[in-house]
């Protein structure tokens, strides 16, 4: 069954900009055309826009999901792939969590270090919390 932009995004759950957009980025073979210039989709294409909501869902990339459909449309099982990119992602997860955590001690030192100095009277310049923060 062929269907309009908008009823293909609706039934996948996405935006009719969304399925132009990563139409346009090759995502989706490009659509069939009505004589009157109306873009077409199938079952098929539709079963793709899914496919790349659900990943995007999991933060990858659309040329991260590019090259996994690119795989699979060449016969490849690309599960291998989307492994190895899950794992980079995970690894950029746990070194984000562990910049934050060494922001959040700073933050906390910094806090600590200018309440300690305005109990001790201490002038500022500006602002003793920035000026006795300890960012080394």
């Amino acid at each position: 069954m062929e269907m309009t932009v908008g009823t293909a995004a609706e039934t996948a759950g996405v935006s009719a900009k969304a399925v132009r957009l990563w139409e346009s980025k090759g995502l989706l073979p490009p659509a069939r055309r009505t004589e009157a210039g109306y873009r077409t989709f199938t079952d098929d294409d539709v079963d793709v826009l899914r496919f790349i909501r659900q990943a995007k869902a999991l933060d990858l990339t659309l040329n991260e999901i590019k090259d996994i459909l690119d795989l699979q449309r060449c016969g490849a099982t690309p599960c291998g792939r989307v492994t190895d990119l899950l794992d980079a992602h995970i690894g950029e997860i746990d070194r984000k969590l562990s910049d934050l955590r060494a922001m959040r001690r700073t933050l906390t030192a910094a806090r600590r270090a200018a309440r300690d100095s305005q109990r001790r009277g201490e002038d500022a310049v500006v602002c003793r919390i920035i000026e006795t923060a300890d960012t080394a």
